[in-house]
């Protein structure tokens, strides 16, 4: 009897033994993944993602191959080499509509958008809570990334993107994603303000872009809603009025130009400057030539330079030179690894005030010529080669009013810089407008001629990662031999009335 009563005491004390081991061998398993040097991204402080989000939006959606490539649509830069810029030189149907040519861009932008939306919601919910000067930072960037991806890719995941529990977010409306951007640009002027008024300034160098001044954040988000509110005019004729009412209001708050300046050329390289020395892919366009020469512009030296001494200074659009490397003359400004990246410049701001003025009726001299003394300024210094102040103001005096048209033309040669995105965007909406200020000279944008299919593209392809992955892109994108080539059949909703 003992012997069982002692055997019965053994087998639960070695039960309660398994169960303790259990439970001890659980909680290490439990742990064992976590890194305790690094703590989960809900605990860091909010202002070291700023960082790495303004530098994103900066290099990759608005300084990479996006604007590589619609500079050859626009024409406002060659493509060369024999090889990428080539393809969209020639527009190749194939390259040109393929999921694959922007993936890149698709995903780093959305992986920026990730990063960004993480900051809001620790500036509205967790360790940032109430720092309003961050939280207004972060919607103005979260209105750029996505205002890029919806003008050029149309259609897009929005309202469910970003969004751990779904795997395969549905597309919205370009109306829809629209509207949303304009609330959101609305609430970070909101935040902004607050900010101000309760002189909050936490993010010190973290901001790269302003080092923490405020003021100017809300004048960048002034200026960002006067863009948007331009580019839906043609659906919203009343925006004009509203644009130059946001673009008065920047002016008002000191906007001077949004422009990453970090670069040194030892530490980092601008985004243009690092992918012309590595594959010299960027040449200078005769339809920007043109309109210099005719105009006896002083930027013209800067703009087309004998880079390689082949005596080749530019080319014509869609030429037989877009196959070779090594030859066609080149910006001055893409060997300079110290020039500035633009979000949006101050030069234009001031056009997006003239082209308002004057399609309201209004005498837009003012705002036309501080636009074309910025363009000119920023040339000069993006090159590192000076343009005289006799020759600035020679220039500048040479125009009386000026019209629309040529307000276009030079916020096109303006933008001709670094901000082609911007460049695509109005010609879509001047041609929804039935109106033609930039005349499109490559052959190929036609294929087989006037006569032929279209082959500039209205917008661009999704990314490959979600066409492949997600039913919903894949859909939109469609299959078999045709895939890709709604791109040249359907304007965006945003730029067709």
């Amino acid at each position: 009897m003992k012997r069982n009563i002692s055997y019965t005491i053994y087998l639960l004390a070695t039960l309660i033994a398994a169960v303790g081991f259990t439970g001890c061998t659980e909680s290490i398993m439990d742990d064992i993944n976590k890194n305790t040097s690094n703590p989960p991204v809900s605990s860091v402080d909010a202002r070291f993602q700023l960082t790495n989000a303004i530098m994103s939006m900066a290099f990759t959606t608005y300084g990479g191959l996006y604007s590589w490539t619609v500079a050859s649509y626009t024409e406002q830069i060659f493509g060369d080499g024999g090889a990428q810029m080539m393809y969209a030189e020639m527009r190749d149907p194939i390259v040109t509509a393929a999921p694959t040519t922007f993936n890149n861009e698709w995903n780093n932008t959305y992986h920026n958008l990730l990063n960004i939306s993480q900051i809001i919601d620790k500036c509205e919910n967790g360790v940032n809570k109430g720092q309003e000067d961050l939280l207004g930072m972060a919607r103005v960037l979260k209105v750029l990334g996505f205002q890029a991806l919806t003008e050029l890719h149309g259609d897009i995941p929005f309202s469910e993107a970003l969004n751990d529990g779904i795997k395969n977010p549905k597309l919205d409306s370009q109306e829809k994603i629209y509207q949303s951007l304009l609330a959101e640009i609305d609430k970070a002027i909101e935040s902004l303000n607050k900010a101000i008024s309760g002189s909050q300034s936490s993010c010190g160098a973290q901001d790269i872009l302003y080092g923490g001044n405020v003021k100017k954040w809300l004048g960048l988000a002034y200026a960002v809603k006067a863009r948007l509110l331009l580019d839906g005019s043609v659906r919203f004729p009343t925006n004009i009025q509203n644009a130059l009412a946001s673009a008065e209001a920047a002016i008002s708050e000191g906007f001077s130009g949004a422009e990453l300046s970090i670069f040194n050329g030892v530490d980092a390289d601008n985004s243009w400057a690092a992918f012309f020395r590595s594959r010299h892919y960027s040449g200078s366009s005769e339809t920007v030539v043109k309109l210099m020469e005719v105009r006896n512009d002083p930027r013209l030296a800067i703009y087309a330079t004998d880079y390689f001494d082949s005596g080749i200074l530019y080319a014509a659009p869609g030429s037989s030179l877009a196959s070779t490397i090594d030859n066609v003359g080149a910006p001055a400004w893409v060997s300079n690894e110290a020039a500035t990246i633009h979000l949006l410049s101050e030069a234009s701001l001031r056009f997006i005030m003239a082209e308002c003025k004057a399609r309201l009726g209004m005498d837009a001299t003012e705002d036309f010529k501080q636009g074309v003394r910025s363009s000119l300024r920023d040339y000069s210094n993006s090159a590192r080669i000076a343009i005289e102040d006799s020759d600035v103001d020679s220039y500048v005096l040479s125009f009386d009013k000026p019209d629309l048209k040529e307000i276009m033309v030079q916020k096109y040669l303006s933008q001709s810089r670094d901000e082609q995105i911007e460049t695509y965007n109005d010609l879509r909406r001047c041609m929804a407008n039935g109106e033609e200020y930039i005349h499109l000279t490559n052959p190929n944008n036609k294929d087989g001629g006037d006569n032929g299919e279209n082959r500039w593209p209205y917008s661009l392809p999704y990314g490959n990662s979600d066409v492949v992955s997600n039913p919903n892109v894949a859909a939109a994108f469609g299959t078999g031999n045709s895939a890709g080539y709604y791109i040249f059949k359907q304007p965006l909703w945003l730029f067709t009335k």
